[in-house]
C-alpha cells in the first residue's frame, strides 16, 4: 500500500495529524500495519521500512522526514502465502551474509553492498531462490507456494505400541523407527510385530507361517517397495527376512483392501521404504547373538539420496545360546535328526548353517514435481551338513535365495493430480539335495518361482470430499519344479500365467471428516484360462461422536500361486513347501470373500475395539493345508470358512501401557469328496490370549508379556495297533482333526536403555527372553509307524525352549 495511504489510515484510527515532504513520502510501498497495533508501534514500523523518521511536534501531530545522515542503503522485501497472509519464520540465506529470519509479518532486509543470490525457505512450503540484483526500488513482494504432502490419516495413534497405529482406511500401519517396545522383541521385527494384532498368529511360531483369520501363510501378499516376496524367512521361518532396522512403513490390511492389490486371498503386508522428503545422512551398526547388521542412509546431495543396508549371520563360526535353543527347535523330525528319538546326530560337528540379506534404495528428485526411485533386494538361507556312522557318511544341503529389483517414478503434475508407475522383478529360488548314505541314492529338489510386472496408477482430487483413483497391472508369473535322482528318474514341470488388472476406485470424506468411504473394483483377466474375475472392495468407517467409532468392510479376491507340500520329507523336512501355479482343473484358481463389521471406543487412555468377520475360501488343495493324517496322500479340493470375533482393550498410564487381545475363531473345511465332508480346519485356533504390560520411563522400556491359545487339531489313530493288511501295515484314523493338542502358553521379557552420547549420536543396549518359564509347548503331533517294531508312534514338535538374546546397537 502507498504509504501515504496507510498514513492517511492511521490519522482516523488514532485522531493524529501528519505533516510531511510530499515528495519523499509518496516513495514508498509497503505492508499495511495490522490496525490492533498501537501508534507507538505503527511509527516503529514505518521508520524500519522507510528510513523516515517521526517526531513530535504538539499533542497530536507528527513529522516524518529524512534524516541528514543517511544510514547504510538496504534492500528489502516480504513475505506472503498465495493466500496474500505474511509468513513468519522464514529462513533466508544471503551469500556471505549467513542466515537471517523474517520477521512475524513477513519482512526481512539486507544491505544493498550484498552480491548473489537469496535463498528461502520454511517447513511446509517449496524453497525459493532469488537474485540480489531483482531487489531493486519497492520491497518485493515474494510469494511462497505451499509443498502438499499427502499423508495417512490416523484414527489411533500407539495401538498396542508406539510405532503402530490404525489407519482410517482400517489399514494397521507399523514405522519401526517409532517404535516402542513388545515383549520377546528388542528390535522391531515387522513380522514379528504383527502377530501381536488381533486375528493374526502363527500355529507354529514361525514368520514363515503366519496365519491371518484362519488362512495359510501363501494366502499373504508380502510386498517390499512394490516387489512381491516369497520368502520371508530366515532360519526357517524363526528370524524374519527384513533387516528390521530399515527406514519404512507397513501397511497391514486384513479385510476391506484398496482394490490395488492383488494376488491374496488374505492379508496384505505392504512395506516401502519411499519417501517424499531427501533425508539426512546417518548409519546404524549393531549386532545380536544371531547375526551383525549395518544400514547407511548417504545424502548426496538436495536432490538425491542412497540407502543401503546389509546383515550376516555368524552361526557357522559362532555357536551361542541363541543359536544352539534356534537349533533345536527347527531341525526337530526333520532329516537333520534321527527320526526314531529326535535328537540332534552327528551333523552338529560338520554342519555349516548362515544367512544373509542386503538391500538398496537410490533416491533422485527431479525438479518439484518428480521422484525416481530405484530398488533393490536379496535373501539367502544355506545349510549344509555332514551325517555319518563307522560305515557311512552323507553330505546334503539346502539353499534359500530371493532376488528382487523395481524402478518407480511418482509424479505430482497439480495439487490435485499425480501418477505414479513402476516396473518389478522377482526371483525365488529353494534348491535342496540329499544324499542317503545306507542307500547311496541322491535327491535333488528345486523350487523356482520368477514374477515380473508392470504397474500404473494416477489420481484425481475432485473436491475436498472426493478422490479418485485409477490404474493397470500386468503380471507375468512363472514357476517351475524339479525333481532328480542318481537312478534315471528326472521330473520338471513348468507353468506360467499372465494376469492383467484394470484399477478404478473412489474415496470420500464428508466435509465434517466423520463419515470416510472407500470403494473399488479390480478387474482381472487371466490370459490363459480366458477368465475374468470382478473384485469389488469397500470400506466404511463413521464416527458417532468424539469417542465412538464404526466401521464396515469388504472384498472379493483371488490368487493363482500357492504353495503345497506334496512330501512331508522334501526339502530335508525344513521348507517343505514349494510354490506352485493354478491349472483351472485339479489346481483352482483360489477365491475369496469377506465382510467384517467393528466398533471402538477411545477415552481418557482407554481404547476397546470388537469386531466380527466371516470369511470364505475356495480352491483350496488337501497339498495346500500340509495334511499329517490318513488325508496326505489324497489329492482333492475344498474350501474353508471362518468366522470370529477380535477384542482390544488397552489402556495407558503415566509411563505404563498394558493390553489385552482376544481373538475366537470357527475355523472348518468343506471337501466334498470326503466321507466326512466337513470338519476343524488344520489352522483352527478357538480361542487365543495375548497380553502385555510395557513401563517407558526416559530412555529406558521394559515389557512383559504372555501368550495362551487352545491347541490346534489332529486326528488321532483308531486303536493303539496298526491295521495289517495284504497291500502294507497302515494306521487307521478317526475323523478327521477330532481332537486336539495341548494348550500353548508363554512369556515373554524385553527390556532396552537408549545412551544418548550427544544430539546425533546414541548407543543401544537390549537383553530378551523368550518363554522365561521354559514351558514345554507341542505345537504340532502326527503319528507314523516305528521302522523298528512296527507300532504307531506318536511325533510331537515342542516350540522354542527358554532363549535369551541381547543388542548392541551403534546410531550416528
Amino acid at each position: 500500500m502507498e504509504l501515504k495511504k496507510i498514513l492517511e489510515t492511521i490519522e482516523e484510527q488514532h485522531k493524529v495529524k501528519f505533516s510531511y515532504i510530499e515528495n519523499e513520502v509518496a516513495a514508498h510501498k509497503l505492508p499495511a500495519p495490522s490496525p490492533l497495533m498501537p501508534l507507538k508501534a505503527k511509527l516503529v514500523y514505518i521508520e524500519k521500512r522507510t528510513g523516515l523518521v517521526y517526531k513530535e511536534t504538539g499533542e497530536g501531530y507528527l513529522t516524518l522526514y529524512t534524516p541528514i545522515k543517511f544510514r547504510e542503503p538496504t534492500v528489502c522485501g516480504y513475505l506472503v502465502d498465495e493466500y496474500g497472509e505474511p509468513i513468519e519464520n522464514v529462513s533466508i540465506l544471503i551469500d556471505s551474509i549467513g542466515t537471517i529470519t523474517s520477521e512475524p509479518d513477513g519482512f526481512f532486509e539486507f544491505p544493498a553492498a550484498v552480491k548473489g543470490s537469496v535463498l528461502l525457505s520454511r517447513d511446509g512450503f517449496r524453497n525459493a531462490s532469488y537474485s540480489v540484483n531483482s531487489f531493486t526500488g519497492d520491497c518485493k513482494k515474494i510469494i511462497l507456494k505451499a509443498e502438499y504432502h499427502l499423508l495417512e490419516e490416523v484414527v489411533m495413534e500407539r495401538y498396542i505400541a508406539a510405532g503402530i497405529s490404525l489407519g482410517r482406511d482400517g489399514t494397521f500401519v507399523i514405522k519401526p523407527k517409532q517404535f516402542g517396545i513388545l515383549p520377546g522383541l528388542t528390535e522391531p521385527d515387522v513380522l514379528q510385530t504383527m502377530q501381536q494384532l488381533p486375528g493374526i498368529g502363527s500355529v507354529d511360531e514361525t514368520v514363515s507361517n503366519i496365519n491371518v483369520r484362519g488362512g495359510t501363510h501363501d494366502q499373504n501378499l508380502f510386498l517390499w517397495n512394490g516387489i512381491r516376496l516369497f520368502q520371508t524367512g530366515h532360519f526357517y521361518g524363526l528370524i524374519s527376512a527384513l533387516n528390521p532396522n530399515l527406514a519404512y512403513n507397513v501397511k497391514i490390511s486384513k479385510n476391506g483392501t484398496s482394490a490395488f492389490y492383488g494376488e491374496s486371498v488374505s492379508s496384505v503386508v505392504d512395506i516401502s521404504s519411499h519417501s517424499d522428503e531427501i533425508g539426512n545422512s546417518r548409519t546404524t551398526i549393531g549386532t545380536n547373538m544371531i547375526n551383525a547388521d549395518f544400514y547407511t542412509r548417504l545424502k548426496i546431495n538436495e536432490d538425491a539420496d542412497i540407502d543401503i543396508s546389509a546383515r550376516r549371520s555368524f552361526t557357522d563360526f559362532i555357536e551361542l545360546p541363541t543359536y544352539s535353543k534356534y537349533s533345536k527347535r527347527i531341525f526337530q523330525n526333520t532329516i537333520v535328526t534321527q527320526l526314531n528319538n529326535s535328537q540332534d546326530v552327528t551333523y552338529r560337528s560338520d554342519k555349516e548353517f548362515y544367512f544373509y540379506d542386503f538391500t538398496g534404495q537410490y533416491h533422485q528428485k527431479i525438479g518439484e514435481k518428480h521422484d525416481v526411485f530405484v530398488n533393490f533386494i536379496g535373501i539367502k538361507n544355506t545349510l549344509d551338513f555332514t551325517e555319518g556312522n563307522l560305515f557311512s557318511t552323507r553330505n546334503s544341503s539346502l539353499s534359500q535365495l530371493s532376488l528382487g529389483a523395481t524402478a518407480a517414478w511418482k509424479a505430482r503434475w497439480k495439487e490435485n493430480f499425480g501418477t505414479e508407475g513402476s516396473i518389478y522383478f522377482s526371483r525365488y529360488n529353494l534348491e535342496g539335495s540329499n544324499r542317503e548314505a545306507d542307500v547311496n541314492g541322491v535327491l535333488a529338489q528345486e523350487n523356482n518361482v520368477s514374477d515380473l510386472g508392470l504397474r500404473l496408477a494416477g489420481n484425481r482430487r475432485l473436491s475436498d470430499e472426493i478422490m479418485l483413483h485409477a490404474g493397470y497391472q500386468l503380471n507375468r508369473t512363472s514357476i517351475e519344479n524339479f525333481e532328480a535322482t542318481n537312478l534315471p528318474s528326472t521330473e520338471t514341470l513348468r507353468t506360467s500365467l499372465t494376469a492383467h488388472a484394470l484399477i478404478a476406485e473412489g474415496e470420500y470424506t464428508s466435509p465434517d471428516e466423520l463419515l470416510y468411504i472407500r470403494g473399488g473394483v479390480r478387474a482381472n483377466y487371466i490370459s490363459e484360462f480366458s477368465m475374468i474375475l470382478p473384485e469389488p472392495r469397500l470400506q466404511l468407517k463413521y464416527a458417532m461422536g468424539p469417542d465412538w467409532t464404526i466401521e464396515a468392510l469388504g472384498e472379493l479376491k483371488s490368487q493363482t500361486a500357492s504353495q503345497v507340500v506334496e512330501f512331508q520329507d522334501d526339502f530335508l523336512g525344513l521348507e517343505k513347501r514349494r510354490w506352485i501355479l493354478a491349472d483351472n482343473n485339479d489346481i483352482p484358481v483360489q477365491k475369496s470373500m469377506q465382510v467384517s463389521a467393528g466398533v471402538s471406543y477411545r477415552y481418557d487412555g482407554w481404547l476397546l475395539s470388537f469386531e466380527m468377520f466371516n470369511k470364505d475360501v475356495k480352491g483350496i488343495t488337501t497339498g495346500g493345508q500340509a495334511f499329517q493324517d490318513a488325508l496326505e496322500n489324497v489329492s482333492a479340493t475344498g474350501s474353508y470358512n471362518v468366522q470370529g470375533t477380535e477384542f482390544l482393550i488397552q489402556k495407558q498410564f503415566e509411563g505404563f501401557y498394558a493390553w489385552l487381545t482376544y481373538t475366537w475363531n470357527n475355523n472348518n473345511y468343506e471337501f466334498p469328496d470326503f466321507t466326512t465332508y466337513k470338519f476343524p480346519n488344520n489352522l483352527e485356533i478357538n480361542h487365543t490370549l495375548n497380553s502385555a504390560v510395557t513401563y517407558e520411563l526416559y530412555n529406558v522400556k521394559v515389557a512383559l508379556g504372555a501368550k495362551w491359545f487352545t491347541g490346534r487339531p489332529v486326528t488321532t489313530p483308531v486303536g493303539t495297533s496298526p491295521s495289517i493288511t495284504p497291500s502294507g501295515t497302515r494306521i487307521l484314523y478317526g475323523r478327521p482333526n477330532e481332537n486336539n493338542i495341548e494348550d500353548f502358553f508363554q512369556m515373554n521379557f524385553s527390556a532396552t536403555y537408549l545412551w544418548e552420547l550427544n544430539k546425533k549420536t546414541s548407543l543401544q543396549f537390549g537383553v530378551s527372553v523368550l518363554n522365561i518359564l521354559n514351558k514345554q509347548n507341542i505345537i504340532n503331533r502326527y503319528y507314523r509307524l516305528n521302522a523298528d517294531n512296527g507300532a504307531i508312534e506318536v511325533v510331537n514338535t515342542y516350540s522354542v525352549e527358554r532363549t535369551p538374546n541381547a543388542l548392541i546397537r551403534l546410531n550416528f
